[in-house]
């Protein structure tokens, strides 16, 4: 390996392990989102019937009161009886009863009515208050783990930073900024490791002549396909050098003194 590239690896390791944690955070919102969503959906159906529930017993309140000021009336318009004098005031007076009495009939079943309705949506209020408990609680645990998974990757990556900056100290400028340049326009590593006569950053088959210049670790080699710079990890491969060619007049010899 070219010795220029091994604190580039480093870096590196250290530029990808930053760019997970930040992308790890940007993703803390969205998911503290979708939890928060059936926690408004819960509030605002436990609002919407404890609304309704409060609107109808206001209701039942005014029909009750009318039902009251109805009676009295009737109560008074019986006492009149006594004082008609003529048949004909007396029959007419006794319809303006019975019409009265049919209303109050229509003001007591309306009364009836709203509290079947009230009932109904008491139910309803308590099974809403009863999820909303429930899914506030789940909030609540979920708000926590994400709370303390934000401080950790916050304290990580503050650390990494500073490690960042330190390691970036010990790249030669002219690298560095290659290095940078490179993975801005990469938008992820600069860096890619030759894996079986690949290159891993974009997973396509290199030439030969490539690979073996790569792994000589002599001068810098960037990818033809993706301009990342190339690096190997393995061992530096030896190249043999052939023994002395035994004299075949030799051989014959020893074969025929053998």
């Amino acid at each position: 390996m070219n010795q220029n590239l091994s604190p580039l690896i480093e870096l590196q390791k250290l530029d990808l392990r930053i760019a997970e944690i930040k992308e790890q955070r940007r993703k803390i919102p969205e998911r503290l989102q979708v939890v928060d969503l059936p926690l408004r959906e819960a509030r605002q159906l436990h609002q919407e019937t404890s609304g309704s529930v409060e609107t109808l017993i206001k209701e039942r309140r005014s029909s009750e009161h009318d039902l009251e000021a109805h009676e009295a009336h009737t109560d008074k318009m019986k006492s009149r009886l006594s004082e008609l004098k003529s048949n004909k005031e007396y029959q007419a007076h006794l319809f303006e009863i019975e019409v009265a009495n049919k209303k109050k009939g229509d003001i007591e079943e309306k009364i009836l009515l709203c509290m079947e309705k009230v009932e109904q949506l008491q139910r309803v209020a308590k099974e809403a208050q009863e999820k909303l408990s429930t899914i506030e609680k789940s909030f609540v645990q979920e708000k926590q783990v994400l709370d303390e998974l934000e401080h950790r990757l916050s304290t990580e990556l503050a650390d990494l930073e500073s490690q960042q900056q330190a390691r970036s100290a010990h790249v030669e400028k002219g690298l560095l900024a290659r290095y940078n340049s490179i993975k801005a326009s990469r938008k992820d590593h600069a860096l890619a490791e030759i894996k079986e006569g690949i290159c891993s950053g974009c997973r396509l088959q290199l030439p030969p002549q490539l690979i073996s210049e790569v792994k000589r670790g002599g001068d810098l080699h960037t990818c033809p396909y993706c301009r990342r710079m190339l690096y190997w990890s393995g061992q530096i491969p030896v190249e043999s050098t052939p023994g002395p060619d035994l004299d075949k007049t030799s051989v014959l010899e020893i074969g025929e003194s053998v």
